[in-house]
């Protein structure tokens, strides 16, 4: 519990400081099966600093009783060196509500072109709970098509996969997201495939979202 509190205080502090985030990322999704909330972002410690802190809390809510047992909430917050203009390295902290604490090692990797987003982070880390060390990997893409000066067409896609030992399969996501983007404003269609265990056992979810985003140069 003291180590969830200082992380959660942390995220806080961060979110509540000044600095002019590079990125931030808020999205709610719901369907008839679950509702999910996400907040991201990444942010310099100081103007010109080459470290940046990157910050995760999210929940997933199922409506089925039955279901319920996948829901799932995690708080992170990672400490980046910039390497580049593309890359971050850094270590990070991470609690999941069903996996508990794991110390982590990520790459942040991210390019960005008019129309396109790719941000990629391996990840290595080692389980409290377990004691194992464990990989993942996340990545993450979006593609707008201008339609007039204020509309354009969106589709994204985010995909995570966790191996317990990079060999045995835990936690797998699929979110895949069209619609309309107005400024920093998206919102249209969301499809969610989820993964759990090492014979994976798959959920699916119809809904729509909403994502409020954020970029700074």
């Amino acid at each position: 519990m003291k180590k969830l509190t200082t992380l959660i205080t942390v995220i806080f502090i961060v979110l509540c400081y000044e600095s002019k985030a590079q990125i931030t990322q808020l999205e709610l999704a719901s369907g008839f099966k679950k509702t999910d909330f996400t907040s991201f972002s990444l942010r310099p410690l100081t103007q010109d600093s080459d470290f940046s802190v990157g910050t995760l809390a999210f929940f997933q809510k199922y409506h089925e009783e039955e279901n319920q047992m996948f829901d799932e909430a995690g708080v992170q917050s990672t400490l980046y060196l910039k390497i580049n203009k593309a890359i971050l390295v850094g270590p990070g902290l991470y609690y999941n509500s069903v996996s508990g604490f794991s110390e982590r090692l990520s790459i942040f990797y991210a390019i960005r072109a008019p129309h396109f987003i790719l941000t990629i982070i391996p990840t290595v880390a080692h389980a409290e709970k377990t004691g194992l060390i464990n990989g993942e990997m996340f990545l993450q893409m979006q593609l707008t098509q201008p339609l007039n000066t204020e509309w354009k067409l969106l589709l994204s896609a985010q995909m995570l996969s966790n191996w317990e030992k990079f060999s045995n399969h835990t936690r797998s996501f699929q979110q895949i997201r069209a619609g309309f983007e107005k400024q920093t404003t998206q919102f249209g269609l969301a499809i969610d495939f989820d993964q759990y265990g090492d014979s994976p056992i798959t959920k699916t979810s119809l809904g729509v979202f909403i994502r409020k985003i954020f970029l700074n140069n």
